[in-house]
């Protein structure tokens, strides 16, 4: 791999580093990592990624997988990291997404020294709601990383994520730096949310179900794109409805194909995961978008989304 980077970056990656080290462990065991990151150059090894749309389920994944003692996490999203590690001003703003000719040695050694700093681990599963975008960049950073995908319907997933555009605090991107003024809804939401994704500046004054038929379409094309370049053993895919079905089914069967122990303690888990509604709006369940405040405008926008639900194996109503 090309060696390119920038300098200014990398230190702001160690100063984001410091920060957080604030929040993971004991000083001495923190600076112990930093020695070994010195002597050996850790490097992840068969990192876990998790990977689908924004609120299609992803933090439950996540979250579930983290209660596995055979992996680190750090317990919270990355997007802060990765965009320091390649800001997305150095693409014009064009996307989240990192090109897998970005993908350097530095690159794989900055990642492998921030997670390994923070968790003591070299094996760890990681998510945000942007590297699915980035697939082919992190697949040739750690050819032996298994990719997690989860699915959502249509309806479910427009529906959460239109709630999660009104809660711009939570979910919005850097409102004072995007180049292109954000008025969707006619200055309803004035703050981009979740994801930047390959023409996204022709929906910035679109109503908001046409903005999330836009990320639901991009965010899965790109994920499915990317499935045919991985491994099959590596790949593992979890429909959301068949986790609400069955949690302990599905996560056993992801969790064992990662490799992992799927043990009684994480079974009690999944048994009771539901009973946790990781940043869910409302009651878990399935086509609750049917009976939601949004519903005409989501049955607007799903005939443009039948190529796409076809991909994922739904069938539009």
């Amino acid at each position: 791999m090309e060696e390119m980077g920038s300098e200014k970056n990398l230190r702001e990656y160690l100063s984001l580093v410091q920060k957080n080290l604030r929040h993971y462990g004991s000083a001495g065991r923190v600076g112990l990592r930093r020695v070994r990151c010195v002597l050996r150059r850790p490097v992840l090894r068969q990192p876990v990624f998790v990977v689908g749309c924004s609120r299609a389920g992803t933090t439950l994944v996540y979250k579930t997988l983290s209660e596995s003692r055979q992996l680190g996490t750090l317990q919270k999203e990355t997007h802060d990291f990765w965009s320091t590690l390649h800001p997305p001003a150095e693409r014009g703003w064009d996307s989240h997404g990192i090109p897998a000719g970005l993908a350097t040695s530095r690159d794989r050694d900055t990642v492998s020294r921030f997670f390994y700093i923070l968790t003591g681990r070299c094996r760890i599963v990681d998510k945000n709601n942007q590297n699915g975008l980035s697939i082919p960049y992190l697949q040739r950073l750690f050819p032996d990383a298994h990719f997690v995908f989860i699915r959502r319907s249509p309806g479910d997933n427009i529906h959460s994520l239109i709630q999660g555009w009104g809660k711009a605090d939570r979910f919005g991107t850097w409102a004072d730096q995007l180049p292109e003024q954000v008025r969707v809804e006619e200055g309803r939401y004035r703050r981009w949310c979740f994801f930047l994704a390959p023409g996204w500046r022709r929906l910035t004054h679109a109503p908001i179900e046409e903005v999330c038929a836009f990320q639901y379409t991009a965010m899965n094309e790109a994920i499915l794109d990317a499935r045919e370049t991985i491994p099959p053993g590596q790949w593992h895919e979890l429909r959301y409805e068949s986790l609400l079905a069955d949690p302990v089914a599905g996560f056993r069967a992801v969790i064992e194909g990662c490799g992992l122990e799927f043990d009684r303690r994480l079974e009690q888990h999944c048994r009771q995961v539901l009973d946790t509604p990781y940043n869910a709006f409302s009651e878990i369940r399935a086509d609750k978008w049917k009976s939601g405040e949004h519903r005409a405008r989501i049955e607007r926008v799903l005939p443009s989304l039948e190529r796409i639900a076809a991909r994922l194996g739904y069938s539009l109503p």
